[in-house]
């Protein structure tokens, strides 16, 4: 079966030797390769003239993301034109959310894929593109969309609503210094319900530059996506308090991400030695053969954060257990890997597993192909790639135990863990590290601890309650 999802520049190889000198000596597709083509076009119906028009599809993949499907159609009767852009797969297992700091001129140039259930917004600027068309675009092409949109219609604002067109005046005044650089630094996200939207990242991107985090959607946005209810149904056995019992498994009906099949998630309680107790969740797809697997930690928030760090020097240090909580921020300094904190959930797994997995996520971004020799296509510029494959290259020889590296898990709930070899497995060996850290303000803010109260809040309600009673009371009196 020939493969429909190729990069662009392999389309162009197949169709460009096909081509051969016609009678008057210009290049046309030879008859051996007329079923090559890179670009499939259909007549259909024009929805302004009711005319035939073409429909154009390419099927293509992009480097860092995944397979897509690029429309286009024109008519030729009344000069209509439209662009649009569709993922090529199922929605993904969770939301994602992408976010950009902008700098300097060059992060103009990174790609933006915005699916039709995803929303943008350029925080600083206050404004929002709300779910729509779909888009293959860069960030300045965001950008100037919004900015030539605002502008379109502000003709009809002045006459209509003159307060309205002056303060649309001010966002488009503050837009065009963005793309002319003269506003730097500034902010925009992508976040999708769906996960079919992406940020390019760049090697080179320090903390804070490039985020992405990955969230469970709310039963509105899957309602909204049209997925079905996945409330669980069949609970099994629980303690008389309604609490879930340890080793036991509890089977959920959910939808599968790949194929939209129904299959089932197990969840599962168990206990870490010396350290506490942790949900287990695998879902597994008998149609298609998926899997993913969730760590989740429970229990008290703690008063301060944890930071753990392992120097890895042997191939035993490869097989200690670790578990990585949604919360955790793992770095590798000597490798440049830094993983923020929601990018890969929860993981119960051992140091090489943990590695590995990280590998061929952010492999399959950077060159998500389907085949190996597609390496990313042509759309990946040959000092970037060099950077990529010497980057792999390093974290391949940490995976196989051939070089030293140290990991760090920072984690502000303390719910990550690492085995420790010493003769008393709760202390740390000689070659880890435990520190406890005050949480900062930005951490309590973005966990939601900044304005939680646990202690006395029945008191304040139980008065606020009385207060009010006495309030009514005088009002029926009076």
């Amino acid at each position: 079966m020939p493969e429909l999802f190729n990069p662009i520049g392999e389309k162009v190889e197949k169709v460009a030797p096909g081509t051969a000198p016609n009678a008057n000596g210009d290049n046309a597709p030879s008859a051996d390769n007329d079923d090559e083509r890179a670009v499939e076009e259909i007549e259909s119906l024009c929805m302004n003239c009711h005319q035939n028009g073409t429909t154009r599809l390419l099927l293509t993949q992009i480097p860092y993301f995944r397979e897509i499907i690029l429309m286009s159609f024109s008519c030729d009767h009344c000069g209509l034109q439209n662009n649009e852009i569709q993922a090529a797969g199922t929605f993904q297992l969770k939301g994602s959310y992408y976010e950009l700091r902008l700098t300097s001129m060059s992060d103009f140039e990174r790609q933006v894929v915005k699916s039709d259930t995803a929303t943008v917004k350029f925080i600083e600027l206050d404004v929002e593109v709300p779910p729509g068309r779909g888009q293959l675009t860069n960030v300045e092409g965001l950008l100037s969309g919004i900015i030539d949109d605002l502008e379109s219609n502000q003709e009809a604002r002045k006459e209509q609503t003159p307060e309205v067109a002056a303060k649309v005046a001010e966002v488009i005044a503050k837009g065009r210094k963005m793309l002319a650089g003269e506003a730097f630094p500034f902010r925009m996200f992508v976040d999708d319900p769906a996960g079919n939207s992406f940020i390019t990242p760049d090697l080179r991107d320090g903390v804070g530059k490039w985020e992405k985090h990955e969230y469970l959607r709310t039963p509105e946005q899957n309602e909204a996506l049209g997925l079905t209810d996945t409330a669980a149904v069949d609970r099994g056995d629980l303690t008389e308090d309604g609490d879930i019992l340890p080793d036991q498994v509890y089977d959920f009906p959910a939808t599968c991400p790949g194929c939209m099949h129904a299959c089932t998630t197990h969840m599962k309680m168990v206990d870490i030695p010396h350290f506490r107790q942790v949900v287990i969740m695998n879902t597994t797809c008998d149609a298609c053969g998926y899997k993913s697997n969730d760590v989740k930690t429970g229990g008290e928030i703690p008063e301060k954060g944890k930071k753990v760090t392992l120097r890895v020097t042997n191939p035993v240090d490869l097989a200690r257990d670790i578990l990585k909580s949604e919360s955790c921020e793992l770095a590798c300094p000597e490798l440049s890997l830094h993983v923020n904190p929601g990018t890969l959930g929860g993981r119960f797994t051992t140091v090489e597993g943990l590695l590995t997995q990280v590998r061929g996520d952010l492999h399959n971004q950077i060159f998500q192909t389907g085949d190996v020799g597609h390496e990313g296509g042509d759309s990946i510029e040959s000092g970037e790639k060099k950077r990529w494959t010497e980057f792999f290259a390093e974290l391949d020889r940490a995976v196989k135990g051939e070089r030293e590296f140290t990991i760090v898990l920072t984690d502000p709930l303390a719910m990550s863990y690492v085995q420790s070899l010493a003769d008393d497995p709760g202390k740390p060996d000689d070659q880890m590290t435990v520190e406890e850290y005050d949480r900062t303000a930005d951490e309590e803010e973005e966990l939601g601890l900044a304005d939680m109260k646990t202690e006395g809040y029945v008191d304040e309600v139980g008065i606020a309650k009385e207060n009010a009673a006495r309030e009514a009371e005088k009002k029926a009196e009076a």
